[in-house]
Formats: structure tokens, C-alpha cells, sequence
């Protein structure tokens, strides 16, 4: 789908896009099988597509995949979506026979695998439907405003898809990639690399959008740890420790911590982990948050 192409459609229906809800639709047919070469999609695959906007992803998803299954928030776009790949929305309920169903047949590359839609909230679809994702894999454009939340949800535990390759502002993708000590490392970079690692990424210029943004973009590619790095039953720990943590970022951590541990505890993994009393969180690696999670859980 062309820019001129996408104008043409949104004026024939009258659609004013919202910017409330990160329309920014990706038009540039270069970046859009970049970002499908990223994801190295086998016709055996299961995609998680999050705000399809007017398809133009997704048509290349489904001559790639064996499934595709997309979420999409405003009742405009399902209504066209489902016109053009001739589906019908989903309600909760098929929307669960679907993801407990068995694998989608291999099929051959170029055949459009199957389209199965749904008209919802994506953020709060996640948190409400808790579904296995670990053999899927999330490749979308991400809205802006929730791109964030949207990869903290889908990225803990072994739930998590095998591999998200998403775009989004350059700055969160900054943020996702962030080495230790960097001023966008904090907590987003450590709720995602706790289960991911980052491997590779490329700028989106705004042109390549309509309508074009007001900041850069980027595409991140981001694959599943193959072991985990703390079980599932210390996850929430972590969370509540590196939130804590970086509650104020230019504080000494154990003072910080203080207000939820015993102090005699904290000094005592502090001295394990040779870590100062005077070490503000910034200064620790993913490693070290780690480590200091199974001490204090002990």
C-alpha cells in the first residue's frame, strides 16, 4: 500500500486518523519487509499483530506465516480489515478456541495463511486474557502511547513470545537497549532484558509514516532467553526491587530499599555482592539485580 494509495482510502471512508491513539500507519514498502526479514517468519509461525492500522503489515504477515492474529482497537479500521483479508471479528470466546487450537498448517510461502481478528484494547486485552505466547511471535507496528506497557506485559516470564520485533519511538527502543550506567537505562531496560535480548535494530525515518510524527523511529528486534535467568516465583520480587530501586533515580539504592527490606538484610547481600552502601541503582548491571532478587528472596 502506497502513501498516495493509503490518502486515497482514508478520504473514500472519511477516516480521520486519532492521534490519541498513535495512528501513525507505516506506509514505506522497504521498511515493511525489512521489519518481516527481521523476524525471520517460517510458514510454521504464529504472529501476534498489535494495531494493524490498514493492513499493509499484514498482508506481508500472512504470506509469510501460517497465522496471524491481530488486535485491533478502533471499529473503523476492523470494519475494513475485514473487508479486505475477508474475516470477521472475533469475540473473547472464539478468540479462545483460537489460541488453544493446533498449529496452522505449513502451507506454501506465498499462500495467505490464516486471519483471525479481534477488536479490542490490546493493553488491557493482555492483561485481562493471561495466554501462552511462547511459540508466537509479536511483529507490529506498536502505538505510541503504549508500546511500553504493551512489551512489559508480553515480555515477562516463559509465556513470553519467542521473539518481538516491534516499532517504536527511537527513544523507548534506546531505552530497551540501554547498557548499564547509560542515562536511558532504568526500568523498562530491565522488566524486558530480564527475559530478552536485544539483537539488532534500524531507524525509521518519520517520512516513512503518515501521518509523519514529531519524533524518529526505530525497529527492535528482541528474542526470548533460552534459560531463564530467575524462576517464575521470584519475578514479582524483581519487579518490586528494580521499580524501588530506581523510585528516585539519584538516590543511594539502599536507602531507597530500606523502606521495604530489613536494613541488616540488605547490608548483608550488599557486602555478598560486593556492591557499595553509597551505589546508586544506575550503577548496577541486569546481573547484579538478579543476584540481589535471590538474596533477598531467601
Amino acid at each position: 500500500m502506497t502513501l498516495n494509495e493509503m490518502r486515497e482510502l482514508l478520504a473514500k471512508r472519511d477516516l480521520q486518523l486519532t492521534k490519541s491513539l498513535g495512528q501513525n500507519f507505516l506506509h514505506d514498502g522497504n521498511q515493511l519487509r525489512r521489519i518481516v526479514d527481521t523476524a525471520e517468519i517460517k510458514p510454521t509461525d504464529k504472529i501476534l499483530e498489535i494495531g494493524p492500522g490498514l493492513g499493509p503489515l499484514t498482508e506481508l504477515l500472512l504470506e509469510k506465516a501460517g497465522e496471524v492474529f491481530a488486535v485491533e482497537m478502533d471499529g473503523r479500521l476492523v470494519k475494513f480489515l475485514c473487508e479486505r483479508f475477508g474475516t470477521e471479528k472475533q469475540s473473547d470466546e472464539a478468540l479462545i478456541n483460537t489460541l488453544a487450537g493446533p498449529p496452522a498448517a505449513s502451507g506454501e510461502a506465498k499462500q495467505l495463511g490464516a486471519f483471525h481478528l479481534l477488536h479490542d484494547d490490546a493493553l488491557a486485552f493482555l492483561k485481562r486474557e493471561p495466554r501462552d505466547w511462547s511459540d508466537w511471535k509479536l511483529v507490529a507496528n506498536l502505538p505510541y502511547s503504549v508500546a511500553s506497557p504493551i512489551l512489559v506485559e508480553l515480555a515477562a516470564g516463559v509465556r513470553a513470545p519467542k521473539r518481538m520485533v516491534v516499532t517504536l519511538q527511537l527513544e523507548v527502543a534506546q531505552r530497551l537497549m540501554a547498557p548499564t550506567d547509560g542515562d536511558d537505562y532504568g526500568i523498562l531496560t530491565l522488566l524486558v532484558q530480564l527475559d530478552f535480548q536485544p539483537r539488532g535494530w534500524f531507524k525509521i525515518p518519520p517520512g516513512c509514516f503518515f501521518p509523519a510524527p514529531d519524533v524518529d523511529s526505530a525497529c527492535i528486534c528482541l528474542e526470548r532467553r533460552t534459560s531463564p535467568l530467575l524462576p517464575e516465583a521470584s519475578r514479582a520480587l524483581f519487579r518490586r526491587l528494580v521499580k524501588k530501586a530506581f523510585s528516585q533515580r539519584r538516590k543511594m539504592m539502599l536507602k531507597l530499599l530500606k523502606q521495604e527490606w530489613p536494613q541488616e538484610k540488605l547490608e548483608a547481600a550488599f557486602v555478598v555482592l560486593n556492591i557499595s552502601p553509597m551505589e546508586r541503582a544506575e550503577k548496577l548491571g541486569l546481573e547484579q539485580f538478579v543476584a540481589l532478587t535471590k538474596l533477598l528472596a531467601a
